[in-house]
């Protein structure tokens, strides 16, 4: 995505915005689809945040099909995601990158308390960890690393829901701690 890193975060850095592209995300969804998987959101309201998506770029329109006398679209995320360019990432203030942390942050937050609200929940038999581990790594063993984490995922990724998969949140956060 082309936008500079401080309209993108005004756009996508917004929790019923987050909820929505990671709802898309990896598949194709109608407003109805949303609606379905967000009902703790007022229609009007998840109307407004599709609306606003579609219109920066970070939701496309991928079919368009009639619907009793109206016409259903269904959205997309677009080739290449709705992440900051490597430029804007580069060219973000501290307290810029501070919001984007503060935002992924949340919405770890807001999916791990939708998955405690549960009627149920067993967190081994659903797969459900947290945990942090330091890996003392020279500059080689962490591309190594990056590159066999990669490797791994990359095809995991190209799935489509349904066929008895769950859907399941990965969240990474990789920084040097500092030493003493």
């Amino acid at each position: 995505m082309g936008a500079s890193s401080e309209r993108w975060a005004d756009l996508a850095l917004h929790p019923v915005r987050i909820r929505i592209l990671t709802a898309v995300s990896g598949t194709r969804r109608t407003a109805s689809d949303l609606a379905g998987l967000l009902p703790d959101v007022p229609q009007a309201t998840l109307y407004r945040h599709i609306a606003t998506l579609a219109g920066a770029g970070m939701l496309e329109v991928v079919a368009e099909r009639k619907v009793g006398g109206a016409t259903e679209r269904v959205y997309s995320v677009p080739e290449g995601g709705v992440t900051p360019t490597a430029e804007g990432l580069a060219s973000a203030t501290p307290q810029e990158h501070a919001r984007y942390f503060t935002a992924f942050v949340g919405s770890l937050l807001s999916e791990f308390n939708r998955y405690l609200a549960r009627e149920s929940i067993d967190l081994v038999a659903d797969g459900v960890g947290y945990q942090q581990v330091a890996l003392n790594l020279d500059d080689t063993e962490f591309a190594r690393f990056a590159q066999g984490f990669a490797e791994l995922v990359q095809p995991l990724l190209a799935n489509e829901p349904g066929g008895g998969r769950t859907p399941r949140l990965l969240a990474t956060i990789l920084l040097p701690l500092t030493e003493g």
